[in-house]
């Protein structure tokens, strides 16, 4: 795949940038803040199925439209730590016959930190000849690469040689935050707009004070960043795995003042409302916290009614959204008593139909 030209990648922006104003136009929202990508090499995730041709074995990816597959030996939106490990494994995969067995996929995730975990799928079933040399291979690995993490999943199998998760670290506003991203979990793919996407927020929320309630907090990623400013942060995630990766990131930046639970935005909700009680709340009381802003980062199909009228209790929200069209029907029933102060457009995705948007709504 050859590099698309400058101009190109400025092209695909400003589409992206009239198309997010359009939507927000009827909000009377401010002019964007426009967060572009480096052009290459922004994921620190990609994966490839894996085509067996003879002796030969190589990447593959699918044209979308067309349907049909196509050979991939440098992918260039990923890192470029992920496309040199790519050249070296399959150097290392193609002679062997206990790695190459039946291997249909393989996932990469990497980070600023230039960890990886390499995620080898199969449609067989993998012995301790598979471990052995699944484990030479992330020695031989490691000789090239800071710090490399093997996985190995077939039916109803997942071997990890290593640790199931790398550990990044964002700069931020001059400090360096540490995150653990685990395999098969949302990650933000774009880190270095993600850095972006987290210090906007910061300059959103520097003339607010209290708590901050935030739903859909995955791993921390704007939870640990704004306990910097807020006296107590409370987040929300319903995936177990990243509830599990907060703590550990709580932990690991040492904070005191940020608690997690594991919640649905439906299930907080109700809590909030003392509809129901949760055992998963325990030790935590509601109505001692002075939340006067919420941040949420929901899934594309966005918030629900009923989050969506919990949320408008609070004077300040920052909404983080991954699909622009649902950001605007939401806003239908959020302007009614807020407004937009700030709004901005971060391409995650570069050269895709793609957009990352924020909006900071303060009551009217």
């Amino acid at each position: 795949m050859n590099a698309p030209a400058p101009q190109s990648y400025q092209d695909q922006l400003n589409e992206k940038t009239n198309r997010l104003g359009t939507l927000l136009t009827p909000f009377k929202a401010p002019s964007i803040d426009i967060f572009a990508s480096q052009p290459t090499h922004y994921r620190m995730r990609a994966e490839f199925r894996v085509w067996h041709d003879g002796d030969d074995l190589y990447h593959i990816m699918f044209n979308q439209e067309t349907k049909e597959k196509y050979r991939v030996d440098h992918f260039e939106p990923a890192c470029e730590t992920i496309n040199q490990a790519m050249t070296s494994l399959m150097e290392l995969v193609k002679p062997n016959e206990a790695l190459r067995k039946k291997l249909f996929q393989i996932d990469y995730l990497s980070a600023l930190s230039e960890e990886l975990v390499i995620s080898l799928l199969y449609h067989r079933q993998l012995d301790e000849d598979w471990e052995q040399h699944a484990r030479q291979l992330k020695d031989t690995l490691e000789l090239t690469f800071k710090k490399v993490n093997i996985i190995g999943r077939a039916r109803k199998q997942k071997i990890i040689i290593g640790h199931d998760y790398v550990i990044e670290k964002l700069p931020v506003n001059g400090r360096e935050f540490v995150f653990k991203h685990i395999e098969n979990s949302f990650t933000q793919p774009n880190a270095k707009v993600n850095c972006n996407m987290i210090e906007w927020a910061l300059a959103c929320v520097a003339p607010l004070s209290g708590d901050l309630l935030e739903m859909y907090c995955g791993a921390g990623n704007f939870s640990l960043p704004l306990a910097l400013h807020f006296d107590n942060v409370v987040g929300t995630e319903i995936a177990k795995p990243s509830v599990q990766a907060a703590q550990f990131n709580i932990q690991q930046n040492e904070l005191d003042n940020v608690k997690i639970v594991r919640l649905s935005a439906e299930e907080f909700t109700q809590a909030m409302k003392g509809e129901r009680s949760f055992s998963r709340l325990e030790g935590i009381e509601l109505s001692e916290y002075n939340f006067t802003t919420v941040l949420v980062d929901p899934p594309r199909v966005s918030l629900d009614v009923d989050s969506l009228k919990m949320i408008q209790a609070y004077d300040n929200i920052v909404y983080i959204s991954c699909n622009p069209e649902t950001l605007a029907q939401n806003l239908e029933l959020l302007c009614e008593t807020h407004k937009i102060s700030a709004a901005a457009l971060f391409d995650q995705f570069p050269f895709t139909h793609h957009i990352e948007a924020g909006v900071l709504l303060t009551r009217k």
